[in-house]
C-alpha cells in the first residue's frame, strides 16, 4: 500500500505586509527584495498562533478528504516555531480537532519538515501500522526574526498547510531524504540558554594581556543566514535529489506534470527548472504572496495549486523541500 493524498488545506494570517510596507520601517525597497528573491509580500501573525493556523488548515484538509477527526490514526506536525516547547504542536491540534484515536508527534527538519513528515507517513502506511494520517507544516517565523536584519527578515512569513493521506494502491512512488550537519550553521537559530544556579563563567583562553577577563557568551535568539551558501547548496542539491527520486520511480523529468518546491527564492526555483531542462510552467509558485514559510511552504503551495484545480487525478507530482540542517528531500507521487 501507498500513502495517497486525499485532501489539503492552508491558512495564512490576516495581516499582509508588502515590500513597500517594509520600506517604511527599514532601509529596503520593493525593487531590492523582488529582484533578489521574487517575494512581493508576506503574511505575519498578530493574533494567530501556530496551532490555530494548523487547526484551520487541518479542518480544510479533512473536509476535502471527507474524513472525520475521529478517523485519524496519526498526526505528524512539522515545525520549528511551535507555540510551546511542550506540548507538541501535533498534540495541540489533536486536542482542538477531537482526534481522540490519533497518536501525535512533531518532527523538526526546518524547511524540509513537511516532506520528511510525508515520507514518514508513507513508511507507516507501507508497513501496515496506520492507514489514515494528518500531516501539518506550520510556522510563525516572525517571532524568530531580527527585524533590524534587513537581509533576512524580509524573506520570511507565517502560515500553515496540511494534507490528509490514506492507504491506497496508488500514491507515493518514491522518497529521497538527505542531511549535511557539517554545514548546518549557515542557516541557524539558537535555542534557549542554559540558566541554572550551578552555571559558572569559564575563563577565557585568550592572550596573556587579557587573562583576567571572563569569557562572555553572546546569546543570539534570531534566525541567521549566509544567503550565498544556502543558495549554492540549494541549486546543487535540489536537482540532484529530485533526479534520485525520479530514478527510483522509473520516471524522467519530462514525465512530471508539476514540481512543487519549497518557496525560498525564485532564483533557486528557476535554476532547478533549468538544470532539469523543464519549463517554469511546471513550477507553480506562491512566494510572491507568501514569502518563505519554512515547513509550511510546500503544503501551502500544494493546497493553492489543488484548489485552483490545476492538478487532475493521475498527474505525476514532485514535492521537494530544502533548508536548515542542512536538510533536503523529495517525494514523487501520483495525484
Amino acid at each position: 500500500m501507498r500513502a495517497r493524498i486525499a485532501g489539503t488545506g492552508s491558512c495564512l494570517p490576516k495581516l499582509r505586509v508588502t515590500n513597500d510596507d517594509l520600506s517604511r520601517i527599514m532601509d529596503t525597497s520593493d525593487e531590492w527584495i523582488r529582484s533578489r528573491t521574487g517575494i512581493g509580500a508576506r503574511h505575519l501573525a498578530v493574533e494567530e498562533t501556530t496551532a490555530g493556523m494548523s487547526v484551520s488548515a487541518a479542518r480544510m484538509a479533512l473536509e476535502e478528504a471527507g474524513m472525520q477527526p475521529e478517523e485519524l490514526e496519526m498526526i505528524i506536525g512539522a515545525t520549528l516555531s511551535a507555540d510551546h516547547i511542550a506540548p507538541p504542536l501535533s498534540c495541540e491540534v489533536q486536542r482542538e480537532l477531537g482526534a481522540v484515536h490519533a497518536v501525535a508527534f512533531d518532527v523538526c527538519a526546518a524547511c524540509s519538515g513537511f516532506v520528511f513528515a510525508l515520507n514518514m507517513a508513507q513508511a507507516y502506511i507501507q508497513s501496515g501500522m496506520y492507514r489514515k494520517i494528518l500531516i501539518i507544516g506550520a510556522e510563525t517565523l516572525s517571532k524568530l526574526m531580527d527585524w533590524n536584519d534587513r537581509s533576512t527578515c524580509v524573506l520570511f512569513g507565517d502560515g500553515a498547510g496540511a494534507a490528509v493521506v490514506y492507504a491506497d494502491e496508488e500514491g507515493i512512488r518514491a522518497c529521497v531524504q538527505g542531511s549535511d550537519g557539517a554545514k548546518g550553521m549557515v542557516l541557524s537559530c539558537a535555542g534557549r540558554q542554559i540558566q541554572h544556579p550551578f552555571i559558572k563563567i569559564a575563563p577565557s583562553s585568550v592572550s596573556e594581556e587579557n587573562t583576567s577577563e571572563p569569557r562572555k557568551t553572546v546569546y543570539d535568539p534570531y534566525v541567521r543566514m549566509n544567503g550565498q551558501e544556502v543558495y549554492k547548496f540549494a541549486v546543487r542539491t535540489v536537482p540532484m535529489c529530485i533526479q534520485q527520486a525520479l530514478k527510483q520511480a522509473d520516471l524522467e523529468p519530462d514525465d512530471v506534470d508539476f514540481f512543487l518546491l519549497h518557496q525560498a527564492n525564485l532564483r533557486i526555483i528557476e535554476s532547478v527548472a533549468k538544470r532539469l531542462k523543464q519549463p517554469m510552467e511546471k513550477f507553480p509558485v506562491c512566494l510572491e504572496e507568501c514569502g518563505n514559510i519554512s515547513a509550511a511552504s510546500v503544503p501551502i503551495l500544494l493546497d493553492h495549486v489543488n484548489r485552483e484545480g490545476r492538478m487532475k487525478r493521475g498527474d505525476r507530482i514532485v514535492l521537494a523541500g530544502f533548508g536548515a540542517g542542512l536538510t533536503w528531500g523529495a517525494v514523487v507521487l501520483t495525484w
